[in-house]
């Protein structure tokens, strides 16, 4: 059995509360991680009743994961603390750079140093440069503006950038000398159609990555990214999910826990040698995009 020698560290995830966050809490937790969970609820156009029809249903879809973004971490510190392993979260709004900072300070005040960081929290919106497109439900989809590309990339770019130099900072002050960066990104980063700038908002924290894999590797930190293909978090109707099934070479559409294994092998000491690379996460599927 290989032990990726990862008891006792500590993991920060942002984005924890759901889908490919939660499972990779409890993916460290599992291999005797301290876990520190930052998770963000966005404001919500659905009605509260709503959202528990669609939680109870369990049908994918705009309803069950607005549903899914709306939870606390609250579950997942009741499962992780069950099994007798050591969770913290805090809810914190990244697009505001002085959460940051503190967000470090809570992990540190409970669990100590943060070893792990796995950038995980996204914004995603649609927008477009086509006024005809239109989403599949046959809703409009709103022009690229000023105020989308500014809320994608304060989240999904900013604030990755910004954990990453904290973390540096930290790290150094403390004078580590093992330490590991995953950031999640998206196989669609390239180009998305309908979501133009939540696409170009995880292409340049692939670059970001890369810098940063190239300027860090000298204090004994590997960073890699993933880029998840379509994941059931909620968002993909039966449809979706089973036209994509038909296209993706394994045959199924992926789970948040395929992507957190591939999360925690990047950090385990079996990757020590791996930095500076982008995982495509999605059974196949991009070979087809």
């Amino acid at each position: 059995m290989i032990d990726p020698q990862l008891e006792g560290k500590t993991v920060l995830i942002t984005g924890a509360n759901h889908g490919i966050g939660k499972a990779t809490a409890l993916a460290f937790s599992a291999q005797g991680a301290k876990v520190f969970a930052s998770y963000f609820r966005p404001a919500c156009r659905f009605a509260a009743a709503e959202l528990k029809q669609a939680t109870m249903a369990g049908i994918g879809g705009p309803l069950l994961y607005a549903a899914e973004q709306r939870q606390t971490a609250e579950s997942l510190l009741q499962t992780i603390r069950a099994a007798g392993g050591l969770c913290e979260a805090r809810e914190a709004d990244l697009a505001d750079p002085s959460q940051i900072g503190t967000l470090f300070d809570a992990c540190e005040a409970t669990l100590g140093p943060v070893d792990i960081l796995v950038n995980n929290h996204t914004c995603s919106v649609k927008d477009t440069f086509d006024p005809a497109r239109t989403t599949e439900q046959g809703f409009s989809i709103h022009l690229a503006t000023a105020e989308s590309i500014d809320a994608h990339f304060a989240v999904n770019t900013r604030a990755y950038a910004l954990m990453m130099s904290e973390y540096l900072r930290r790290y150094l002050s403390r004078k580590a000398g093992w330490g590991r960066i995953i950031n999640v990104s998206t196989d669609a980063a390239h180009a998305h159609p309908a979501s133009v700038s939540y696409a170009a908002s995880k292409h340049a924290i692939e670059s970001y990555s890369r810098s940063a894999a190239l300027e860090a590797g000298k204090y004994g930190i590997t960073v890699n990214v993933v880029a998840p293909g379509p994941i059931q978090t909620g968002w993909l109707t039966p449809e979706e999910a089973n036209k994509i099934a038909a296209t993706t070479p394994l045959g199924r559409v992926g789970t948040p826990a395929d992507v957190a294994d591939v999360v925690v092998l990047l950090a385990s000491e079996q990757a020590h040698w791996l930095t500076g690379q982008l995982l495509y996460v999605g059974g196949g599927w991009r070979m087809h995009q």
